[in-house]
């Protein structure tokens, strides 16, 4: 048998040669600030995941492209459109917020977003924020952001491409757009499907899943500024195992749509609106058991940029209604929740601060202050320093309140961040990152089995670090990060479920001409499950993207190269040694 850290040590050495680099422009991100800034100007750690990535990653849904990225542990139960939970930093799986363009698309039930119906053709980037950004964007960012960018035209293009692969995996895609004077605009609608295999660890039937999503777009510049609309949508089927091993499915359906008006003043002032509309569906196939969840928001945003101080100040509105009925019995019930939000970005020489402060009101609980208060110091040319505090919330949901042990008098769960960081750069092409974390978090609301009932009875204490290095060149990237983290209840300080205590990940890309390789590395610790330890695993990727003649690309992914058998929720496979092959075509 040949060797599995032979065959690792042979295929990075083969990637790592030959390294040449000529410089990039520098990333503009929104998400940190809600403002377009450098991403070397934030002060907070974001990670960005570009549409190059994303081709070369081949993956099938914006979970694949999170689990190598560190500081976020994915725990799913099994493969393709199987329930998904992202832990970021050590928090809860409902304490990471996710946007797809700015918009809230958490359900208003329960748990976190539905990233496994996300597909990635239709993204141009991800950006991810680490450390609570509640006084930015509320409820739910206790952990962190996960912003998806959706694809927009620079010029006229027409991409098409069909793939298939192991599990008897098919799909197909096709993506256009164009942009001239008048303005822009575009569409892509992406197709999945896949038989599945055995989810179950005590049971050989095969789960599968099928997804067809569409996102489409369109802005006018015109004379009371630029309108833009939007509108996302995933739906299909899910096939599962319930408790007791029975065979199951359900159809679900997500949506997200948002009209945008954006509006510049003057040079130093710009305002933008935006009404948003966001749902959540399933319906079970074998009951009448459904969940759904629909809000409707009104966002606007003023800018003033003041030369050292740029200043946003604006309001949010919200409307929510969650029903669900499970065995015979639900809830049908309306949240509304209103805030106002005042913060500054500062910079003078070699300082950097950023303040910001929101003030909600849910008529489910009452109010709830958050604020953020950040600074970074460039202390050469090489060396930068970084401090950071935040206060965040996540209000409780229907779920919470009116599901099975529902407690209308739940508070809201509150976190107190801190973070540290120390940045070093030896060359231009070189970042070197150390970054220290803890979150401690009062009023977790949990299972109180003495009453059957939900309380605000827990508490979490998160102590974390993580050091990073990245090379980034035209021919060559790499990026390793290794996590050190103890995520514990507060009370007996034992291990948090579903996250490792130590992971390292490392993300290499080589362009050999016009073609590219890449190698991804997932090495996790164990962690702790309902009544289980899932042991440590290595997780080893391998992506190719060759160019073909007239326009015409190949993209192979072996997935689990070194097949490891490992477990990310207790009790259900993850997949094994498998292959994935798309081939397309691109007008530009």
């Amino acid at each position: 048998m040949i060797d599995r850290h032979l065959i690792l040590t042979s295929v990075l050495a083969a990637l790592a040669t030959a390294a040449h680099a000529n410089g990039a422009p520098d990333t503009i991100i929104v998400t940190a600030t809600r403002t377009a800034v450098p991403l070397a100007d934030a002060i907070v750690p974001v990670t960005v995941i570009g549409r190059e990535q994303i081709e070369l990653s081949l993956a099938t849904d914006l979970a694949e492209l999170l689990r190598f990225e560190a500081g976020l542990d994915v725990g799913r139960n099994g493969g393709a459109g199987q329930a998904t939970s992202v832990f970021m930093r050590g928090t809860e799986s409902n304490h990471t917020l996710v946007l797809v363009d700015g918009v809230r698309v958490n359900p208003g039930t329960i748990g976190g977003a539905a990233i496994q119906h996300l597909a990635p053709e239709i993204i141009e980037r991800v950006e991810i924020v680490k450390g609570t950004r509640s006084s930015l964007y509320g409820t739910d960012a206790i952990g962190g952001v996960i912003n998806i960018i959706t694809r927009r035209s620079t010029a006229p293009f027409l991409e098409a491409g069909v793939g298939g692969g192991s599990f008897r995996h098919r799909t197909g895609f096709l993506s256009t757009g164009s942009k001239s004077d008048w303005g822009e605009a575009g569409a892509t609608i992406n197709w999945q499907e896949s038989a599945g295999y055995r989810l179950r660890t005590d049971s050989d039937i095969d789960r599968g899943y099928d997804n067809l999503s569409a996102n489409v777009y369109g802005r006018r510049h015109s004379a009371i500024g630029d309108l833009t609309l939007r509108y996302w949508q995933a739906s299909g089927n899910v096939e599962y195992l319930d408790f007791f091993l029975s065979p199951l499915d359900q159809d679900y359906r997500n949506q997200s749509a948002a009209l945008e008006l954006d509006r510049e003043i003057d040079d130093r002032m710009q305002t933008k609106l935006v009404l948003s509309y966001t749902s959540d569906e399933i319906e079970q196939n074998q009951s009448a058991d459904f969940v759904e969840s629909h809000r409707y928001a009104l966002d606007w945003q003023y800018d003033l940029d003041l030369g050292t101080h740029a200043l946003s100040a604006g309001a949010f509105l919200a409307d929510e209604r969650a029903s669900s009925r499970s065995f015979g019995s639900g809830f049908d019930e309306d949240t509304e929740y209103r805030a106002v939000f005042l913060q500054d970005g500062i910079a003078f020489g070699r300082h950097r601060a950023f303040v910001a402060a929101r003030y909600s009101d849910y008529d489910s609980f009452g109010t709830e202050l958050t604020w953020n208060a950040e600074y970074a110091i460039d202390l050469n040319d090489r060396w930068t320093l970084s401090a950071g505090l935040g206060h965040g919330f996540r209000a409780p949901d229907a779920t919470d309140r009116f599901g099975f042990g529902g407690n209308v008098d739940l508070e809201p769960e509150l976190s107190d961040d801190a973070q540290l960081g120390v940045e070093f750069r030896p060359t231009d092409r070189q970042l070197v990152r150390l970054e220290l974390y803890r979150n401690d978090i009062e009023d977790l609301i949990e299972f109180d089995f003495a009453d059957f009932v939900l309380r605000n009875i827990a508490g979490a204490e998160i102590r974390g670090a993580q050091l990073g290095y990245e090379y980034a060149g035209d021919r060559f990237v790499f990026k390793a990060d290794f996590v050190s983290q103890r995520a514990d209840n507060a009370a007996d300080k034992s291990r948090l479920l579903r996250r490792a205590e130590e992971t390292l990940t490392v993300n290499v890309m080589k362009r050999l001409g016009p073609h590219q390789l890449g190698v991804s590395i997932l090495a996790s610790g164990d962690r702790e499950d309902f009544a289980a330890t899932l042991p440590s695993y290595a997780l080893v990727n391998l992506t190719a993207q060759l160019s073909l003649r007239d326009r015409w690309q190949l993209n192979v992914r072996i997935e689990n190269l070194l097949d490891e058998e490992y477990e990310t929720a207790a009790g259900f496979r993850m997949p094994e040694q498998s292959a994935f092959a798309e081939i397309s075509y691109r007008s530009k």
